[in-house]
Formats: structure tokens, C-alpha cells, sequence
């Protein structure tokens, strides 16, 4: 029987794998419970490491940075799941408490392991991934189904934001789109009649005890969130249920310590497939900061630090809206403005979240509102409003 390890009490300090805004919505929570942070981030300019009590700024494998975290932190987890799986290994051989493992982040990392593992998973929730061939090399072409046209192209690693991935229509041009992704090892996915896409959130703890948040409905634009609403206004209940329970069944399978978020596509058919796991808190989850009991970064905090976890309850109905960095070029393409916040918080409902990256690109996440309202209906409203007066189409 593996040894049982105390909680880590606030005042101590918790380790995490990268500086971006997931990093530093991290920070937040756990300093907010009395934790201090520290940060590892290769980039010196980190949201998170601007805030952190401790800013390491080094390569992910440095081992004498490594050292450095292992020698301050009880535990450490990661913000996004391309830190390399053997950072993880070298800080939990260093004594180091990680969560997620590296086992579970590895999973994550590569879209064929991912679609076998999800393939497995379909004998016990009867939910699986998209009909999908792996391509490896040249000669694969040519044993590919005909049935996966038209499909999507998607590289095996490194891929997230719509990036990595081609459509192809038909056969003819699949040799072309690997070619323009570069022959790197990739799955082809066959397209699906897709009615909907919506992420489920489940929690682990130390303890065994897993938690659920309300599954979102989750609207994409050019590959990345634009919304996501909860309750989903489109999934009935029945779905609702089989996804949660399948996604619990999904993070004791894994043995995963943390926040981890599911992603599904609700068909026409009303079937439901599995697209992918993010072994971290989510941008689809980021609603849980006003509409929820515990966000989803309490959570993780929670998880880390070996406590019990926190209530999940829906508070009330909320549409959370993205903002990305074409917001400060509205209208002057080689000028940066500052959007109009204070239009935006006329309205008492939304609640505005900035990340603290001082240099906005387009395309770049640079912050959310989540819109909150007594119905669905008023939240999606409220959202549309707001997303009108920044000039985002609702």
C-alpha cells in the first residue's frame, strides 16, 4: 500500500509549470488561500511570474532550475500540457509531489496516443473518438479508409487554437496536406455531423474523491473558444449525466490528481464522441471564477495541496466571453488602444478578467468576461450585448 501523505497547509509553497494566464489565475487562487507560488517559465515576460512570490526563468528541463523548484516547493503541477513530461518525472524523483503525473500529461501530448486511449475507454462509457487513421509515414496514404473523407488532418503534437490541422476533402489531397504539415507523424479524423461541441470539468483528489462541474456548451471561431454557456442550453439531461460519468470514469482510469476537462461533440445523431483531454484547469472553464461555489483554480489548488475538494455547484446561469487581441486594434491596425472597459462594466453583471500581458496580438487570449444572469437566456443576452459594444461580433 502506497504511503499516505499529509495536506500541505497554506504558507507553503506550490509549484507551477508555466507563466501564461492559466499560471497566473493559479497564482490568484493560491495566494488568495495563503499559499506562495512559484513560477518556471522560460519567457521573462510571464503573467504569472509578474505576480509570483518566486519567478524562475529557465528552460522547462534545466535541471538546476528544476532543483531550485524541488528544493522551495511541496508540490507542483503544470498550466498547459506541452511542459515536457520529463520535468515532471525529474521534480517527482526530487521528492517533489506532482499533479497531474507525467503518465497522465503524456497522454495529452500526442493525439495518436490520445485516440487509442479513447478508444479503450469507449468498452465502459460507450462514448469514443471520431472514426480516425493514424499517418506515420508515406506508404499509410494509401490504406486510408475512404470512409474518413471529408476528414481533418491533425498533427500528432503541438497542436491547439485550430493549429496543427488541415481539411481535406477528398483522398487526392491528402498527400498535400501533410506535405503543408510538415510529414510530421498526424491523425486523420473523419468529419461528423456535428450539432454542438460542449466540455465537461472533473476534478480528483489525493483522496480518491472526484467532483463534477456543470458540462458547457462552448461555441468556436477560427479554431478558438469564443463562447462557452452554462447550463448547456442544447444538451438534454440525459446527455448531460452520461457525459459527467463518463469523463469521472475517464480520471480514475488515468489515476490524475487535478482539473482535467473532456471535450465532446454532440452529433445531429445525438450520439456523443470524446475529441480530446486537457490534463489542466480550461478555457471552457474559466466561468467557474464568478458562477461557482470553488473555481476550477480553487480546485486545482485544492488537488495539489491534498485537501478536500470544493463545492462545484452552479451559482447561477453564465455565458463567459474571450477576449483576444484583436480587440486593441479596432479600427487602427497599427495602433494599440485600450478597449472600452468601462462600457462593459456599466453592466453589473459581467465581470471582467485580464491576464497581464502587456503586448496584445491578434488571436492572442488577453482576458474574459463572464456574463451573469438569472436565466440562460439573460446570460446569453448580457453576453451578446457586451460582446456588441467591444465590437465583437455576438
Amino acid at each position: 500500500m502506497a504511503e499516505f501523505l499529509e495536506p500541505i497547509l497554506p504558507g507553503s509553497y506550490l509549484g507551477i509549470l508555466g507563466g501564461g494566464q492559466l499560471g497566473r489565475m493559479f497564482t490568484q487562487a493560491a495566494q488568495a488561500m495563503g499559499y506562495k507560488v512559484c513560477v518556471l517559465d522560460p519567457s521573462s515576460d510571464s503573467p504569472a511570474g509578474s505576480i509570483a512570490e518566486k519567478f524562475i526563468q529557465a528552460d522547462y528541463t534545466d535541471p538546476a532550475a528544476l532543483k531550485e523548484m524541488a528544493a522551495l516547493c511541496k508540490s507542483v503541477s503544470t498550466e498547459f500540457e506541452n511542459v515536457p513530461a520529463q520535468a515532471l518525472d525529474e521534480l517527482e524523483s526530487l521528492g517533489v509531489f506532482v499533479a497531474p503525473r507525467s503518465s497522465c500529461v503524456s497522454l495529452a501530448q500526442n493525439r495518436i496516443a490520445e485516440k487509442k486511449f479513447l478508444a479503450t475507454w469507449r468498452a465502459e462509457t460507450n462514448i469514443g473518438p471520431a472514426p480516425n487513421f493514424v499517418i506515420e509515414h508515406d506508404a499509410d496514404i494509401a490504406h486510408v479508409p475512404a470512409e474518413l473523407f471529408p476528414g481533418i488532418l491533425k498533427t500528432a503534437r503541438m497542436g491547439y487554437d485550430g493549429k496543427g490541422q488541415v481539411t481535406v476533402y477528398e483522398a487526392v489531397n491528402l498527400t498535400s496536406a501533410w506535405n503543408e504539415l510538415g510529414r510530421v507523424p498526424c491523425v486523420l479524423e473523419k468529419r461528423l455531423d456535428l450539432d454542438f461541441e460542449v466540455s465537461a470539468l472533473v476534478v480528483r483528489g489525493y483522496d480518491d474523491m472526484v467532483v463534477a462541474y456543470p458540462v458547457s456548451q462552448n461555441i468556436h471561431r477560427d479554431g478558438i473558444l469564443h463562447t462557452s454557456t452554462v447550463p448547456a442550453p442544447a444538451l438534454k439531461p440525459q446527455q448531460e449525466k452520461k457525459i459527467i460519468e463518463a469523463a469521472k470514469a475517464l480520471i480514475r482510469k488515468i489515476d490524475y490528481v487535478g482539473v482535467l476537462c473532456v471535450e465532446f461533440f454532440v452529433l445531429k445523431s445525438g450520439d456523443i464522441v470524446a475529441n480530446e483531454i486537457a490534463p489542466r484547469p480550461h478555457n471552457s472553464g474559466h466561468y467557474t471564477m464568478n458562477a461557482c461555489v470553488t473555481s476550477q483554480f480553487e480546485q486545482q489548488v485544492r488537488a495539489m495541496a491534498r485537501l478536500p475538494l470544493g463545492d462545484t455547484r452552479l451559482l447561477t446561469p453564465v455565458s463567459m466571453l474571450n477576449l483576444l487581441g484583436d480587440l486593441w486594434f479596432m479600427g487602427k491596425e497599427d495602433k494599440v488602444t485600450e478597449p472600452a472597459w468601462n462600457k462593459v462594466l456599466s453592466h453589473s453583471d459581467a465581470k471582467l478578467h485580464l491576464y497581464g500581458k502587456s503586448d496584445p496580438r491578434m488571436g492572442r487570449k488577453m482576458g474574459h468576461i463572464n456574463c451573469l444572469g438569472e436565466s440562460i437566456n439573460q446570460a446569453r443576452q448580457s453576453c451578446a450585448v457586451v460582446a456588441s459594444e467591444l465590437g465583437i461580433e455576438p
